[in-house]
């Protein structure tokens, strides 16, 4: 195997992880299927850091990973929150919210290649976004429903807060599109 496949193969494992993850939760509903989801969720999220980083370091980005990884990423995220639903672990409210942001910033970022050619680089507010539902899943999993709560609630503020970020910095690719002015 190559070095510059591993990025793309981390990626597709995180994939590859979803219906694993998924199943477990569904036919076992005990503390310890939740633990056995948890650890698997958190091996999935690490790839999301490796993967990135190993592409970067060793300059082997590709299209199939700038389209690839953040996909995978949110399928893994918004399997886990549907997931925490059925669990009673989640509010739906919240996870509707997270939900829409992504599809929401998604649709933004596609817009922006489609009109520009630009592409919508990851700012800070995102990624403590990122951070924060990772850990709350993780936490909420692992029945550290305090932390995992709190943590939810953070990722729901950086959720609001990063997809306003997103969409006021990108404002420019909607103008003329409600009338005039």
């Amino acid at each position: 195997m190559k070095k510059e496949q591993i990025p793309n193969l981390l990626t597709i494992g995180r994939i590859l992880f979803i219906p694993i993850f998924i199943f477990i939760l569904t036919v076992g509903n005990s503390i310890e299927s939740h633990i056995v989801a948890a650890i698997i969720f958190a091996i999935a999220s690490i790839t999301d850091y490796l993967d990135g980083y190993l592409a970067r370091k060793w300059n082997v980005v590709s299209n199939f990973g700038k389209f690839a990884d953040p996909m995978a990423d949110k399928l893994l995220v918004m399997s886990a929150f549907i997931m925490l639903i059925e669990l009673d672990m989640a509010p739906a409210w919240i996870v509707a919210v997270i939900i829409c942001r992504e599809l929401a910033v998604t649709g933004l970022r596609l817009l922006l290649v489609e009109t520009g050619g630009t592409v919508l680089a990851a700012a800070m507010p995102g990624k403590i976004k990122t951070f924060s539902q990772m850990f709350a899943i993780i936490f909420l999993l692992l029945h550290w429903t305090l932390l995992g709560q709190v943590l939810l609630y953070v990722a729901l503020f950086f959720t609001i807060y990063s997809g306003y970020d997103y969409f006021k910095g990108s404002a420019y690719v909607f103008k003329g599109t409600f009338g005039s002015k």
